[in-house]
Protein backbone atom coordinates (compact mmCIF):
# COMPACT_ATOMS: atom_id res chain seq x y z
CA UNK A 1 0.00 0.00 0.00
CA UNK A 2 1.02 3.61 -0.46
CA UNK A 3 2.18 5.51 2.57
CA UNK A 4 -0.78 7.15 4.35
CA UNK A 5 -1.21 10.89 3.81
CA UNK A 6 -3.19 13.45 5.82
CA UNK A 7 -6.88 13.43 4.91
CA UNK A 8 -7.25 17.21 4.86
CA UNK A 9 -5.77 19.20 2.00
CA UNK A 10 -4.34 22.66 2.65
CA UNK A 11 -6.50 25.55 1.45
CA UNK A 12 -5.61 26.61 -2.11
CA UNK A 13 -4.11 30.07 -2.47
CA UNK A 14 -2.82 30.35 1.10
CA UNK A 15 0.94 30.82 1.60
CA UNK A 16 2.28 28.78 4.52
CA UNK A 17 5.71 28.03 5.94
CA UNK A 18 6.75 24.38 5.46
CA UNK A 19 10.39 24.54 6.57
CA UNK A 20 12.81 27.39 7.29
CA UNK A 21 13.17 29.36 4.07
CA UNK A 22 10.48 27.32 2.28
CA UNK A 23 6.82 28.27 1.82
CA UNK A 24 4.05 26.42 -0.02
CA UNK A 25 0.95 27.68 -1.82
CA UNK A 26 -1.44 25.13 -3.32
CA UNK A 27 -2.80 25.61 -6.85
CA UNK A 28 -6.57 25.01 -7.28
CA UNK A 29 -6.21 22.04 -9.65
CA UNK A 30 -7.15 18.86 -7.74
CA UNK A 31 -7.65 15.74 -9.82
CA UNK A 32 -6.93 11.98 -9.76
CA UNK A 33 -3.55 12.82 -11.33
CA UNK A 34 -2.64 15.78 -9.10
CA UNK A 35 -4.20 14.75 -5.75
CA UNK A 36 -4.82 18.04 -3.84
CA UNK A 37 -3.34 20.05 -6.70
CA UNK A 38 0.13 21.34 -7.53
CA UNK A 39 2.31 22.50 -4.64
CA UNK A 40 4.00 25.74 -5.65
CA UNK A 41 6.98 26.44 -3.41
CA UNK A 42 8.57 29.79 -2.59
CA UNK A 43 12.21 29.66 -1.55
CA UNK A 44 14.13 32.28 0.41
CA UNK A 45 13.14 35.72 1.64
CA UNK A 46 13.38 39.12 0.01
CA UNK A 47 14.44 38.00 -3.45
CA UNK A 48 12.65 34.66 -3.77
CA UNK A 49 12.47 31.72 -6.16
CA UNK A 50 9.10 30.27 -7.16
CA UNK A 51 9.17 26.54 -7.92
CA UNK A 52 6.52 24.99 -10.19
CA UNK A 53 4.08 27.87 -10.70
CA UNK A 54 1.62 25.28 -11.97
CA UNK A 55 -1.08 25.31 -14.65
CA UNK A 56 -2.08 28.53 -16.38
CA UNK A 57 -4.53 29.75 -13.75
CA UNK A 58 -4.31 33.57 -13.45
CA UNK A 59 -5.90 33.51 -9.99
CA UNK A 60 -3.08 31.26 -8.76
CA UNK A 61 -0.47 33.71 -10.05
CA UNK A 62 -2.22 36.53 -8.22
CA UNK A 63 -2.30 34.41 -5.05
CA UNK A 64 1.45 33.76 -5.33
CA UNK A 65 2.22 37.45 -5.67
CA UNK A 66 -0.25 38.47 -2.97
CA UNK A 67 1.22 35.88 -0.58
CA UNK A 68 4.70 37.43 -0.65
CA UNK A 69 5.78 39.62 2.22
CA UNK A 70 5.92 43.40 1.69
CA UNK A 71 9.00 44.29 -0.32
CA UNK A 72 9.61 40.75 -1.56
CA UNK A 73 10.03 40.09 -5.25
CA UNK A 74 10.25 37.05 -7.48
CA UNK A 75 13.84 36.81 -8.74
CA UNK A 76 13.83 33.29 -10.19
CA UNK A 77 11.26 30.81 -11.45
CA UNK A 78 12.25 27.14 -11.23
CA UNK A 79 10.40 24.34 -13.04
CA UNK A 80 10.87 20.69 -12.13
CA UNK A 81 9.48 19.40 -15.45
CA UNK A 82 7.31 20.27 -18.43
CA UNK A 83 3.94 18.77 -17.57
CA UNK A 84 0.82 20.91 -17.90
CA UNK A 85 0.21 20.93 -14.15
CA UNK A 86 3.69 22.35 -13.43
CA UNK A 87 5.11 24.67 -16.06
CA UNK A 88 2.55 26.70 -18.11
CA UNK A 89 2.13 29.53 -15.58
CA UNK A 90 5.90 30.12 -15.56
CA UNK A 91 5.86 32.34 -18.66
CA UNK A 92 3.06 34.59 -17.40
CA UNK A 93 4.74 34.89 -14.00
CA UNK A 94 8.01 35.76 -15.74
CA UNK A 95 6.30 38.45 -17.79
CA UNK A 96 4.67 39.88 -14.68
CA UNK A 97 7.84 39.95 -12.56
CA UNK A 98 10.77 40.00 -14.99
CA UNK A 99 12.18 36.87 -13.34
CA UNK A 100 13.94 34.36 -15.62
CA UNK A 101 12.72 30.76 -15.90
CA UNK A 102 15.16 27.99 -14.96
CA UNK A 103 14.79 24.38 -16.09
CA UNK A 104 16.71 21.43 -17.45
CA UNK A 105 15.50 22.09 -20.98
CA UNK A 106 12.40 21.66 -23.15
CA UNK A 107 10.07 18.71 -22.70
CA UNK A 108 12.19 16.29 -24.74
CA UNK A 109 15.51 17.20 -23.11
CA UNK A 110 17.27 14.24 -21.55
CA UNK A 111 15.38 11.50 -23.42
CA UNK A 112 17.29 8.24 -23.94
CA UNK A 113 17.88 6.91 -27.44
CA UNK A 114 15.30 4.19 -26.78
CA UNK A 115 12.65 6.76 -25.88
CA UNK A 116 13.56 8.95 -28.85
CA UNK A 117 13.04 5.94 -31.12
CA UNK A 118 9.63 5.20 -29.58
CA UNK A 119 8.62 8.84 -29.98
CA UNK A 120 9.72 8.67 -33.63
CA UNK A 121 7.37 5.70 -34.05
CA UNK A 122 4.53 7.99 -33.01
CA UNK A 123 4.18 6.91 -29.38
CA UNK A 124 2.81 9.78 -27.31
CA UNK A 125 2.66 10.06 -23.56
CA UNK A 126 -0.49 9.74 -21.50
CA UNK A 127 -1.40 11.09 -18.09
CA UNK A 128 -0.84 14.68 -17.15
CA UNK A 129 -0.14 16.14 -20.60
CA UNK A 130 3.13 17.58 -21.90
CA UNK A 131 3.83 21.31 -22.10
CA UNK A 132 5.49 21.28 -25.52
CA UNK A 133 5.79 25.08 -25.44
CA UNK A 134 8.03 25.06 -22.36
CA UNK A 135 11.40 26.70 -22.96
CA UNK A 136 13.48 27.81 -19.97
CA UNK A 137 15.39 31.07 -20.23
CA UNK A 138 18.33 29.41 -18.50
CA UNK A 139 19.10 25.70 -18.69
CA UNK A 140 20.44 24.11 -15.51
CA UNK A 141 22.93 21.27 -15.60
CA UNK A 142 23.01 18.39 -13.15
CA UNK A 143 24.72 19.40 -9.93
CA UNK A 144 24.65 23.10 -10.72
CA UNK A 145 24.44 25.32 -7.64
CA UNK A 146 23.04 28.83 -7.43
CA UNK A 147 21.97 31.25 -4.72
CA UNK A 148 18.66 33.02 -4.25
CA UNK A 149 18.75 35.51 -1.39
CA UNK A 150 20.38 33.61 1.47
CA UNK A 151 19.43 30.15 0.13
CA UNK A 152 21.78 27.92 -1.87
CA UNK A 153 20.02 25.55 -4.24
CA UNK A 154 21.45 22.53 -6.04
CA UNK A 155 19.79 21.28 -9.23
CA UNK A 156 19.63 17.49 -9.50
CA UNK A 157 18.70 15.91 -12.81
CA UNK A 158 16.30 13.16 -11.72
CA UNK A 159 14.66 11.72 -14.86
CA UNK A 160 12.16 8.89 -14.70
CA UNK A 161 8.75 10.50 -14.42
CA UNK A 162 9.88 12.76 -17.25
CA UNK A 163 13.17 13.14 -19.08
CA UNK A 164 13.69 16.82 -18.23
CA UNK A 165 12.80 16.37 -14.55
CA UNK A 166 14.83 18.28 -11.96
CA UNK A 167 14.76 18.05 -8.20
CA UNK A 168 16.02 20.97 -6.11
CA UNK A 169 18.07 20.42 -2.95
CA UNK A 170 18.40 22.93 -0.15
CA UNK A 171 20.81 21.18 2.17
CA UNK A 172 19.07 18.04 3.40
CA UNK A 173 15.64 19.11 2.10
CA UNK A 174 14.79 18.15 -1.48
CA UNK A 175 11.92 19.35 -3.64
CA UNK A 176 11.26 16.12 -5.52
CA UNK A 177 8.64 17.26 -8.05
CA UNK A 178 6.78 14.18 -9.28
CA UNK A 179 9.69 11.78 -8.88
CA UNK A 180 8.87 10.87 -5.26
CA UNK A 181 5.41 11.43 -3.77
CA UNK A 182 3.85 10.05 -0.64
CA UNK A 183 0.25 9.61 -1.78
CA UNK A 184 0.90 7.45 -4.87
CA UNK A 185 3.57 5.66 -6.82
CA UNK A 186 5.04 7.73 -9.64
CA UNK A 187 3.39 7.72 -13.06
CA UNK A 188 5.88 6.46 -15.67
CA UNK A 189 4.43 6.72 -19.17
CA UNK A 190 6.84 6.18 -22.09
CA UNK A 191 8.30 7.86 -24.06
CA UNK A 192 8.42 10.71 -21.54
CA UNK A 193 8.55 8.37 -18.55
CA UNK A 194 11.51 5.99 -18.30
CA UNK A 195 11.56 3.26 -15.64
CA UNK A 196 15.29 2.60 -16.00
CA UNK A 197 15.99 6.28 -15.34
CA UNK A 198 13.41 6.36 -12.52
CA UNK A 199 15.08 3.57 -10.58
CA UNK A 200 18.51 5.17 -11.08
CA UNK A 201 17.17 8.50 -9.79
CA UNK A 202 15.67 6.81 -6.73
CA UNK A 203 18.98 5.12 -5.97
CA UNK A 204 20.76 8.43 -6.36
CA UNK A 205 18.46 10.11 -3.85
CA UNK A 206 18.87 7.16 -1.46
CA UNK A 207 22.61 7.78 -1.40
CA UNK A 208 22.05 11.36 -0.19
CA UNK A 209 20.39 10.52 3.17
CA UNK A 210 18.16 13.60 3.15
CA UNK A 211 15.92 14.63 6.05
CA UNK A 212 12.81 15.80 4.19
CA UNK A 213 11.26 15.49 0.73
CA UNK A 214 8.76 18.07 -0.50
CA UNK A 215 6.86 16.62 -3.47
CA UNK A 216 4.88 18.67 -5.97
CA UNK A 217 1.66 16.89 -4.97
CA UNK A 218 0.62 15.83 -1.50
CA UNK A 219 2.17 16.22 1.94
CA UNK A 220 5.85 16.41 2.91
CA UNK A 221 7.66 13.08 3.22
CA UNK A 222 9.33 12.92 6.61
CA UNK A 223 11.06 9.56 6.09
CA UNK A 224 12.62 9.81 2.62
CA UNK A 225 14.65 6.60 2.92
CA UNK A 226 11.59 4.50 3.75
CA UNK A 227 9.60 6.01 0.90
CA UNK A 228 12.38 5.37 -1.60
CA UNK A 229 12.68 1.79 -0.37
CA UNK A 230 8.93 1.31 -0.87
CA UNK A 231 8.98 2.76 -4.39
CA UNK A 232 11.90 0.60 -5.48
CA UNK A 233 10.41 -2.55 -3.90
CA UNK A 234 7.05 -1.80 -5.54
CA UNK A 235 8.67 -1.63 -8.95
CA UNK A 236 10.69 -4.79 -8.37
CA UNK A 237 7.52 -6.61 -7.30
CA UNK A 238 5.75 -5.51 -10.48
CA UNK A 239 8.76 -6.62 -12.52
CA UNK A 240 8.64 -10.07 -10.92
CA UNK A 241 4.93 -10.38 -11.73
CA UNK A 242 5.58 -9.56 -15.39
CA UNK A 243 8.37 -12.11 -15.65
CA UNK A 244 6.20 -14.73 -13.97
CA UNK A 245 3.35 -14.06 -16.39
CA UNK A 246 5.72 -14.36 -19.36
CA UNK A 247 6.81 -17.75 -18.03
CA UNK A 248 3.66 -19.16 -19.63
CA UNK A 249 4.68 -17.93 -23.08
CA UNK A 250 4.70 -14.81 -25.21
CA UNK A 251 2.12 -12.12 -24.54
CA UNK A 252 1.26 -8.60 -25.57
CA UNK A 253 0.92 -5.66 -23.20
CA UNK A 254 -2.88 -5.75 -22.96
CA UNK A 255 -2.85 -9.44 -22.02
CA UNK A 256 -0.22 -8.88 -19.36
CA UNK A 257 -2.17 -5.98 -17.90
CA UNK A 258 -5.33 -8.07 -17.55
CA UNK A 259 -3.39 -10.90 -15.92
CA UNK A 260 -1.51 -8.71 -13.44
CA UNK A 261 -3.96 -5.90 -12.66
CA UNK A 262 -6.83 -8.23 -11.76
CA UNK A 263 -8.54 -5.77 -9.40
CA UNK A 264 -8.19 -2.73 -11.68
CA UNK A 265 -11.38 -1.25 -13.20
CA UNK A 266 -11.53 -1.47 -16.99
CA UNK A 267 -11.36 2.31 -17.30
CA UNK A 268 -7.92 2.31 -15.65
CA UNK A 269 -6.44 -0.53 -17.69
CA UNK A 270 -4.92 1.83 -20.31
CA UNK A 271 -2.83 3.41 -17.56
CA UNK A 272 -1.90 -0.06 -16.33
CA UNK A 273 -0.81 -0.98 -19.85
CA UNK A 274 1.48 2.07 -19.94
CA UNK A 275 3.00 0.93 -16.67
CA UNK A 276 3.54 -2.59 -18.04
CA UNK A 277 5.17 -1.16 -21.15
CA UNK A 278 7.54 0.94 -19.02
CA UNK A 279 8.65 -2.23 -17.26
CA UNK A 280 9.02 -4.17 -20.50
CA UNK A 281 11.26 -1.46 -21.97
CA UNK A 282 13.48 -1.73 -18.90
CA UNK A 283 13.45 -5.55 -18.93
CA UNK A 284 14.26 -5.65 -22.64
CA UNK A 285 17.14 -3.25 -22.13
CA UNK A 286 18.49 -5.62 -19.47
CA UNK A 287 18.11 -8.64 -21.80
CA UNK A 288 15.50 -10.27 -19.56
CA UNK A 289 12.78 -10.05 -22.19
CA UNK A 290 12.64 -9.68 -25.97
CA UNK A 291 10.16 -7.76 -28.10
CA UNK A 292 8.72 -9.42 -31.22
CA UNK A 293 9.26 -8.26 -33.89
CA UNK A 294 10.72 -5.05 -32.37
CA UNK A 295 10.23 -2.84 -29.34
CA UNK A 296 6.90 -1.07 -29.69
CA UNK A 297 3.64 -0.72 -27.84
CA UNK A 298 2.09 -3.30 -30.19
CA UNK A 299 4.85 -5.92 -29.79
CA UNK A 300 4.59 -9.29 -28.15
CA UNK A 301 7.17 -10.12 -25.52
CA UNK A 302 8.95 -13.30 -24.47
CA UNK A 303 10.98 -14.03 -21.39
CA UNK A 304 14.66 -14.87 -21.94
Amino acid sequence: MNKPQPDTAPAPGVMEVISPGIRRILAPNPSPMTYWGTNTFVLGEGDVAVVDPGPHIPAHMQAILAGLAPGEQVAQILVTHAHLDHSPLARALSQATGAPIYGFGPAEAGQSEVMKALAAQGLTAGGEGVDHDFRPDLELSDGERFVIGSVEIEALHTPGHMANHLSFALGDVVLTGDLVMGWASTLISPPDGDLTAFLASCERLKARSDRLFLPAHGAPITDPAARLDWLIAHRRSREAAILEALGSGEADIATLARQIYTDTPAALLPAAERNIFAHLIDLTGRNLTRALPQLSVDAKFIRL
